[in-house]
């Protein structure tokens, strides 16, 4: 279903109906497919929610509307078009900055964070970035060598393959303005106020975002856990599925 909010028409999915509900969304041009094998064993307990955040996936947003405040409402929105009162977020690479800012906005309506392979902390750059010159120079390319980035893991051809299709779907101006969104993003001197259980999940493969980031989140949060997978990229959503599922199912017990 599409949620109208804000001059976007925000895809939106949900499986399953749990007692418990998790709510998830992906990162950079990552749509929300990025959690559909997870989903495939904790839609069995949970109810499952996802949607495609503003320049990636069916929605469809204006890309001057992209912006990480914008993106943290979105949230919301998408949570109350749901019916969704209280659920753990769930989020991945860069969407992991929105989940927290939203997990710190409204600490009632989400109960539990789920941060795989989170950004949280990018310094804005003091010369022209590199990886948007080459978004703008050959798109395509370089973002089949973003997925070759991600998905490091052996004998996983037709993992890169779907991640090829998934971010393709993002038009080129609204991928690069959702990557400059988290340019100067800082939320380093508000993690310790993160009062939700987290689950920390983090490749130590991942050649995107380094591991070393989800370590000091872990040394920050008062309740955490963290989950490492030995020789994974950065989209264990996608790569270890069943490894990302057992790890929520465990974390967050049915009452």
């Amino acid at each position: 279903m599409f949620i109208t909010h804000n001059g976007a028409q925000i895809f939106t999915v949900s499986f399953g109906g749990g007692a418990r509900t998790l709510l998830a969304l992906g990162g950079w041009v990552g749509s929300w497919e990025l959690w559909a094998p997870p989903f495939t064993t904790l839609s069995q307990s949970w109810r499952t929610v996802a949607f495609d955040h503003r320049g990636c996936g069916a929605t469809i947003a204006p890309v001057d509307s992209i912006d990480l405040p914008t993106m943290v409402a979105d949230v919301l929105a998408v949570a109350d078009a749901m019916g969704i009162e209280q659920c753990v977020l769930a989020a991945e690479s860069a969407g992991v900055a929105v989940a927290l800012q939203a997990a710190l906005a409204y600490p009632r309506r989400f109960t539990g964070l789920v941060c795989v392979a989170g950004l949280y902390d990018r310094p804005a750059p003091s010369a022209p970035d590199p990886f948007v010159a080459s978004l703008r120079a050959n798109y395509r390319a370089t973002l089949a060598g973003f997925v070759d980035a991600c998905v490091p893991e052996p004998d996983s051809e037709a993992i890169r393959r779907w991640g090829r299709q998934i971010v393709n779907r993002a038009e080129q101006e609204a991928a690069i303005r959702l990557y400059e969104s988290m340019n100067g993003v800082d939320l380093r001197a508000l993690i310790g106020q993160i009062s939700q259980p987290t689950l920390l999940i983090h490749g130590t493969a991942d050649a995107i975002q380094p591991i070393e980031g989800t370590e000091w989140l872990a040394a920050q949060i008062p309740h955490n856990r963290f989950v490492r997978l030995d020789g994974v990229g950065h989209v264990p959503t996608m790569t270890r599925a069943r490894e990302v599922a057992r790890a929520i199912d465990e974390f967050f017990p049915a009452t």
